[in-house]
């Protein structure tokens, strides 16, 4: 069974992010150490003790689609209410509308625990909360003033309806159009696929944030204009009124996340209203709504980013776990009675290593991006500038990064359990189909990796990139200067993965300077890897330079000189492929014709 890494989650916070020296220098002045702790251990609690028992149910019985109601697992509904009113719903939310504003790594921390006791589950909340933040920073002040404060209670959920049929991750040609009206509503109509709690059983009213296209619009992503359109119009005393006509035509049988309810909206065929067309509420300003709707996707690339982490850390939990107790032949050196656990074999010991490595570099990346945007909050001028560039460049890296690391540890996971990780019952299987759609939604990996390349190297003229590589690099000074033989060559390896990723970032940088966009974007996701990689290299060195006095610090040493000595070989061959590869994969494509 799951059990929340608070212990772990915290340090790496205070430790690696920043957030102690944020807390002593007075930049978070909401915040507290106690506080921290509080809330980092009743979110593990509720994720241990509440989510992940019914994780198994949610997979087994699925959403289901009965007489146009979505009915959720059993026991869903009442854990959705108990989370709402602990005011999970609210961390970040602004505190005029009942939120309690805190800084964004809390959530984005609580966020890896629910996920990891149910990543069906946690996928629904996460919604309500980009919701909230698109409204907050867009939303006039009549439409804050009777949405929020139901959204920041968990009353009402959120949903984000971009995709169509043939629209995916070009929304530029979505079809979906609006109609204005006198009364300043807009009539919408069209069609929205792939939209996850876009109908269930949890609360009495659903706020769909919609993309659509007016009839004068400009061509292209210049056109789109954001709406809110709930289920249920809303009556004069904040109570769901009449049906709106929007409604929820088929689920999709998926490979994972088997209870969160992937719907097919409708809007507009006149099935519920006096006139067809789903009325609705224009959200910012015209044919700029796809800024508006950004507010709500950065966040939410970062959110599934930590579905990566908390996939990662289940399947590790559970992995480890059973290499303790299954016993199968004699490891070298056993010399116990009998077979031994397989944990002692040095293939399953790697394995469980790399597992172990993927999921803190993916959590260091992650939280030092939360930080990055909380920093941006808590500062101004130019300091302001710096963080939120530094944001803008981990992101794709925190979610492709650590997507991909929730399949691979997943599937390692399942490999570690041998046979009996492709039997159902052991639960190695579930978690990874449930990661499998990480990778794809809210951008694809690949996507990430074009805005890495072609927007985010480029912020200051190529200065964000070069300085935190900078960063990087003096931490593989002080595990130099540590002079601690337990280190073994982490600092080396280090310093020549950081060699490799100045290099590739150079030779990227100046082939889009010259034009070469194409050349470039052949070697993107390999960048992207590398990147993470060299991350995850520094920050777990960085991590184990902190002396605890608790024990754990010779345990984050050896973890720092396994990757340096085990995984940080392969950026060289990533740099290769980013320089070199773009040639060879032109003369391919004759194979694909």
């Amino acid at each position: 069974m799951y059990k929340a890494p608070v212990e772990e989650i915290a340090f790496t916070l205070r430790h690696v992010a920043g957030l102690k020296d944020a807390l002593e220098s007075g930049r978070l002045e909401t915040l507290s150490d106690d506080l921290v702790d509080a809330i980092l251990q009743e979110a593990g609690r509720f994720a241990s003790e509440k989510v992940a028992p019914l994780a198994e149910v949610g997979d087994r019985q699925g959403a289901r689609l009965v007489d146009g109601k979505v009915i959720t697992p059993e026991g869903w509904k009442d854990l959705y209410r108990t989370w709402a009113e602990g005011g999970w719903n609210s961390l970040t939310a602004p505190a005029a509308y009942g939120g309690q504003a805190l800084p964004h790594m809390l959530q984005v921390a609580a966020l890896e625990m629910w996920n990891s006791g149910s990543m069906a589950f946690a996928i629904g909340p996460t919604l309500t909360i980009g919701a909230i933040e698109a409204l907050a920073s867009h939303g006039s002040a009549q439409l804050r003033e009777t949405y929020l404060p139901k959204l920041v209670s968990g009353e009402w959920m959120g949903t984000m309806n971009l995709t169509e049929p043939h629209a995916g991750s070009d929304l530029g040609v979505l079809k979906a159009r609006a109609e204005r009206r006198r009364d300043g509503t807009y009539r919408i109509f069209g069609q929205k696929i792939f939209i996850t709690y876009g109908e269930h059983d949890f609360t009495d009213n659903i706020i769909h944030l919609v993309l659509a296209r007016l009839p004068d619009a400009p061509a292209g992503t210049r056109g789109i204009s954001l709406f809110l359109v709930p289920k249920y119009l809303v009556n004069d005393d904040g109570s769901p009124g009449v049906r709106n006509d929007v409604f929820c035509h088929s689920l999709e049988h998926k490979l994972g996340i088997h209870a969160s309810p992937t719907c097919t909206m409708i809007y507009g065929d006149g099935r519920f209203g006096d006139e067809p067309g789903a009325v609705g509420w224009l959200v910012g300003e015209e044919n700029k709504g796809l800024a508006c709707m950004f507010t709500m996707m950065n966040n939410a690339r970062l959110a599934v980013g930590m579905q990566g982490v908390a996939i990662a850390e289940a399947a590790t939990q559970k992995a480890t776990a059973f290499a303790r107790e299954r016993v199968q032949g004699r490891a070298p050196g056993w010399d116990g009675p009998g077979m031994s656990p397989i944990i002692e074999h040095p293939d399953v010991a790697r394995t469980l290593l790399t597992m172990k490595a993927l999921t803190q570099g993916a959590r260091a990346i992650a939280y030092s991006c939360a930080f990055a945007t909380d920093m941006a909050h808590a500062t101004e001028g130019d300091s302001a500038r710096h963080w939120s560039e530094r944001a803008s460049l981990l992101t794709p890296i925190a979610k492709s990064f650590a997507t991909d690391a929730g399949v691979d540890v997943a599937s390692m996971g399942v490999q570690v359990h041998g046979g009996m990780g492709y039997i159902e019952e052991t639960g190695a299987a579930r978690l990874l189909r449930d990661a499998r759609i990480a990778p794809i939604y809210e951008g694809t990996n690949g996507i990430q990796a074009i805005d890495l390349v072609t927007r985010k190297l480029v912020l200051s003229e190529g200065k964000q990139v070069k300085g935190l590589i900078a960063e990087l690099h003096e931490i593989a000074d002080a595990v130099d200067a540590a002079g601690n033989p337990a280190f073994g060559e982490a600092a080396a390896r280090l310093r020549s993965a950081l060699g490799d990723l100045t290099a590739s970032t150079d030779w990227l940088l100046a082939a889009l300077a010259a034009g070469r966009q194409a050349e470039a974007l052949a070697g993107a996701t390999a960048y992207q890897r590398l990147f993470g990689l060299v991350l995850t290299g520094a920050y777990v060195s960085k991590g184990a330079l902190v002396d605890e006095g608790d024990g754990r610090s010779g345990a984050r040493v050896a973890l720092s000189r396994f990757i340096a000595e085990n995984m940080l070989a392969e950026t060289g061959g990533l740099r290769d492929r980013v320089v070199h590869g773009a040639a060879s994969l032109e003369a391919a494509r004759v194979v694909l014709a």
